[in-house]
């Protein structure tokens, strides 16, 4: 008998062949643009099935911030979280209700409950909270983005006007392959920086996905305040580095991206929303290490014989940290700790930069009060005192917006709230120079009466828990 000799490359293409994994067995073809979960069920139960557990509440006590909808079945109200918001915000939907994150089945539903006002700029709400976006935005034009909310969400289907992210949104149906469904918003604003989309590697897609929504954005207004677009802010940027000055920089470019008139002190003012992808991805140490979304978010799972990427996002702190433990040895325990001295780190700090700059904000306000009397102020300290103001307002809403706390990037993170204190206070410096100049000097301690604007913020009222602390000495106080 002839004795077959396996020489090194063939063992190790025999190897291969026999520990390849099997494809998926299809059990049916998914019609060209499906977007019923179900029907990618068929094909891929144990995604679908994590995909469905982000409508569960999380598990309790895993997180020491942003528990978002824990098993204690509560919503958290952000605004009494951090008192300095519902001041800022005044004159806003934020400053009526801002709540902490759901999963991702609740994205959409969240959106139909929030207070209505968070709905006025029209269907361009919808953008980053339905699968359709895409679809609607191309068949309906400017229409999709200033006509009422309402008239916009039924044009979904009925069946899925509450679905949020779906299979869809993330993969092509034909392979499962990450592709990227949002092409007027993520896709242009890729090529914006010059960024060739077709030769995104695999490992920036797995990012990518994510950054369809997990991103800030400005709603273009019209003349009348109607939303007329929807941008992501990252023209003078880089990939890999959109920092918040090039963000501040596009903002202030152009007066139709000032979406609302902030109540304190009148200025009209664009807004930031959760930017996780910009502060991740500019230049954090995990960025850098070549990490993307998907392996902290999403990582690996067994399922019986079957290893697949787990569906039900969530945060690391929830899972107890079995996406960290794979790459840091040092252990669960040592994990936290880290993980939690950052986020303290971040929350002190965050509290001040926001308590200082709502300080200049109550100072604008004497100051308006005391020109309304006859006071004159000099315009040009004025105006450098309402430039550093709206420098620390861009980004201490950035920070306050960006929903891990600090974590996703500590060392940028330190940074922007550093400048945002620094700024807030020498817009407060030269607002106290002002008004003393004025004959209208400013009480040594000012009282922001955060009470006020906590309370008086409409009828809706969601409970807080209040067992939630946060180490700082300013946290409840009236007066700064």
């Amino acid at each position: 008998m002839k004795k077959i000799i396996l020489t090194a490359p063939l063992l190790l293409l025999f190897f291969a062949a026999c520990t390849k994994s099997a494809d998926p067995i299809k059990v049916t073809e998914l019609k060209a643009g499906e977007y019923e979960p179900a029907e990618w069920a068929k094909n891929y139960p144990l995604e679908h099935e994590g995909w469905e557990a982000t409508a569960n509440p999380t598990p309790a006590g895993k997180s020491y911030y942003k528990k978002g909808w824990d098993t204690d079945g509560k919503i958290y109200d952000k605004l009494s979280e951090f008192p300095y918001m519902p001041l800022l915000f005044a004159g806003w939907g934020f400053g009526i209700e801002y709540n902490e994150p759901r999963g991702h089945m609740h994205m959409l539903g969240d959106v139909l409950d929030v207070d209505p006002s968070r709905r006025k700029a029209g269907g361009v709400c919808l953008t980053c909270k339905t699968p359709y976006a895409q679809e609607l935005q191309a068949k309906h034009g400017k229409d999709y983005f200033s006509k009422p909310f309402d008239q916009v969400h039924a044009l979904i289907p009925k069946n899925h006007q509450k679905l949020g992210v779906a299979c869809i949104s993330c993969h092509d149906e034909s392979d499962m392959s990450l592709k990227l469904k949002n092409e007027f918003t993520l896709v242009k604003a890729l090529k914006d920086m010059g960024v060739d989309t077709a030769r995104l590697s695999s490992q920036d897609m797995r990012s990518l996905v994510c950054a369809q929504c997990h991103v800030t954005y400005v709603v273009r207004k019209d003349k009348d305040m109607k939303s007329d677009s929807v941008f992501f802010p990252w023209q003078n940027s880089k990939y890999g580095h959109i920092s918040i000055e090039d963000i501040i920089k596009r903002i202030k470019s152009d007066p139709a991206h000032l979406e609302w008139t902030q109540a304190v002190t009148g200025f009209k003012l664009g807004f930031l929303r959760h930017p996780e992808f910009e502060l991740f991805s500019n230049e954090s140490t995990h960025w850098k290490a070549g990490l993307a979304c998907s392996d902290c978010h999403m990582p690996y799972t067994r399922s019986g014989s079957k290893k697949i990427s787990d569906h039900r996002v969530m945060s690391p702190l929830k899972k107890d940290m079995k996406a960290c433990i794979q790459c840091h040895t040092q252990g669960k325990d040592w994990l936290l700790e880290r993980v939690k001295a950052i986020q303290d780190r971040t929350a002190s700090l965050q509290l001040r930069a926001g308590y200082a700059t709502a300080a200049a904000a109550k100072l604008f306000e004497r100051a308006h009060a005391a020109q309304k009397s006859g006071k004159k102020l000099d315009q040009a300290v004025y105006g450098k005192a309402k430039d550093y103001y709206e420098e620390a307002f861009y980004r201490v809403t950035f920070i306050g917006a960006e929903n891990s706390m600090g974590f996703h990037n500590p060392t940028e993170t330190l940074r922007v709230l550093g400048d945002a204190a620094y700024f807030a206070g020498k817009s407060e410096g030269l607002l106290r120079q002002l008004l003393a100049q004025a004959g209208a000097p400013a009480p040594a301690r000012l009282d922001l009466e955060l009470g006020k604007y906590l309370e008086n913020r409409g009828q809706k009222k969601l409970g807080f828990d209040k067992t939630v602390e946060f180490k700082d000495p300013f946290r409840n106080q009236e007066k700064f």
